[in-house]
């Protein structure tokens, strides 16, 4: 299961891409219940989502010209740069090359089917996950899954499993090493509509899914797929924010702590 003891190939970041960072924490707020502390002048726009006293994401304005508000998943890099050469030896591009930020560096780059990611080298990343209103799972939706895991292997070791679901054949993916359930953190899924819904997608868990959906509507988001129990994973809404960034909702079989 996710959580913040972070390893090699760890989802171990997430921030938002948005037109109107603050727009984006007011509506996340009233969904999830975060606060928002924005970097100040010097951040760019850029600031950090909180659960209590604990950070678990952020949002930045978008920079890029004509990019879509989306979320995006940074996994742990033990070596950005080394990690940016065999993205482009595998196929990828670099989106942004490597930066150093102080003693931690990362870089975003797009896979070969086109779903963007980002890699983070640093000591620190999310300070809650795997618990009501955080990160609890991340989804590939991409159009040959057997070639995104094996890109995403040679990367970062990434082992998976094929899982029968409704409809269709899902891999769970876990770290290179460890207990596979114990160290699942994601999955990969067919995706066979438009390009822009090859992504990653991050799962949050929540106590109620129909409310968490409920309240996205009130608040000017968009039920993308209304809430639906999946046997032995639990309830799940596909949804969207005002500024349609896309991301899920999952209240757990069984309940996280």
């Amino acid at each position: 299961m996710l959580g913040t003891r972070f390893r090699t190939g760890s989802p171990v970041w997430i921030d938002l891409g948005s037109p109107d960072p603050g727009a984006a924490a007011a509506f996340y707020s009233a969904v999830f219940g975060w606060t928002y502390e924005p970097a100040g002048p010097e951040g760019g726009g850029y600031g950090v989502f909180r659960k209590g006293d604990r950070t678990v994401g952020a949002v930045g304005r978008l920079t890029e010209r004509g990019a879509r508000s989306a979320w995006m998943t940074y996994f742990r890099s033990d070596d950005v740069e080394a990690t940016a050469r065999e993205v482009v030896a595998a196929g990828g591009t670099v989106r942004a090359e490597p930066m150093s930020m102080g003693d931690s560096s990362m870089a975003q780059f797009t896979d070969p089917q086109g779903a963007q990611f980002a890699v983070l080298k640093s000591d620190q990343g999310l300070e809650r996950a795997a618990e009501d209103d955080t990160l609890l799972w991340v989804e590939l939706h991409t159009e040959d899954p057997e070639a995104a895991i094996h890109f995403y292997s040679g990367l970062f070791g990434w082992r998976s499993e094929v899982m029968q679901a409704p409809g269709m054949t899902y891999r769970v993916l876990s770290l290179a090493e460890g207990d596979r359930q114990q160290t699942a953190f994601g999955g990969v899924a067919e995706h066979r509509g438009e390009p822009e819904g090859v992504r990653w997608v991050p799962y949050f868990a929540v106590a109620d899914a129909d409310a968490s959906a409920d309240l996205v509507r009130r608040h000017g988001g968009t039920v993308v797929m209304p809430a639906s129990d999946v046997p032995e994973v639990g309830r799940i809404a596909w949804l969207a924010d005002p500024s349609q960034a896309v991301f899920a909702v999952l209240r757990p079989t069984p309940r996280q702590g």
